[in-house]
């Protein structure tokens, strides 16, 4: 992207203070997976643990800092996500025996879009001491609660909610799509 996203603006806002809104629509304890330098004066700031090991790094580090049993993992790049799913996600996450309860939609698993057990972090741990990064590859040794699509598109969602910021392309078709909105 060229910059670090979480300082991005869209509307005025930065995606970060977005992200911590949205979080905030389902819990008050919020923290940072991160840089403690950048990002103490938002919030709690939980450094990785295993750094440079892309998202399973920073789920492993929220994990094992909190204190609770269910955990939204969110990521700071999803412009188009309502509070209303975050709070359908964590009454499904609640009513699951699953470890990690995760939408999917456009035929993708949304890891940083979910809520995840405590005891995922014993996984995640020991797939990174063991070299391996990648989050789904671990979904099939834990009990999932996939919310497919057609499960989010009869609840009211649309899927797109889900799309995030990986480019300067998509950066500049947010931006648009913010602004057609208002």
């Amino acid at each position: 992207m060229g910059s670090d996203k979480a300082f991005l603006q869209l509307a005025g806002r930065s995606l970060l203070a977005r992200a911590l809104d949205l979080a905030r629509a389902v819990t008050p304890d919020l923290r940072i997976v991160g840089d403690p330098e950048k990002f103490a004066t938002f919030a709690t700031v939980v450094p990785d643990l295993y750094p440079a090991r892309g998202p399973l790094g920073g789920i492993h580090a929220a994990l094992s800092n909190s204190a609770t049993d269910l955990n939204l993992i969110l990521a700071v790049d999803l412009p188009f996500l309502e509070p209303r799913f975050l709070h359908y996600l964590l009454v499904q996450a609640q009513s699951a025996f699953a470890t990690v309860t995760v939408p999917s939609a456009a035929g993708h698993l949304h890891p940083l879009c979910a809520m995840y057990r405590k005891q995922f972090g014993v996984i995640a741990e020991r797939a990174l001491a063991e070299g391996r990064n990648k989050v789904d590859a671990l979904f099939s040794k834990t009990p999932l609660r996939i919310l497919d699509e057609q499960e989010l598109v009869t609840a009211g969602f649309n899927p797109l909610i889900f799309r995030n910021l990986n480019t300067p392309e998509d950066w500049q078709q947010a931006k648009q799509q913010i602004v057609e909105r208002h």
